[in-house]
């Protein structure tokens, strides 16, 4: 099973608030997902982010593999190098 760190959409129109999930890469963007391991809010200056640094590191020692946004993020918290 391919696994992948990715951003999950919430909130409202115009104004969006993502989860990080770690979720099969075959389900939708905002479908089942394994865990939740953080959330992001763009809409905040600056951006605001909390990540559950344990689990994250967790699922990329198992593999996991994280999107272009959520790496960014990941740099931004210490995560990845």
């Amino acid at each position: 099973m391919a696994v992948k760190i990715r951003l999950r959409r919430m909130g409202q129109k115009k104004a969006p608030f993502y989860r990080i999930v770690v979720a099969d890469a075959r389900s939708p963007r905002d479908g089942r997902f394994v865990e939740e391991i953080g959330t992001y809010d763009p809409s905040k200056d600056p951006s605001e982010f909390h990540v559950d640094e344990e689990a994250a590191k967790k699922w990329l020692a198992n593999g996991a593999q994280p999107t272009e946004q959520v790496g960014k993020i990941f740099k931004a918290a210490g995560i990845i190098k």
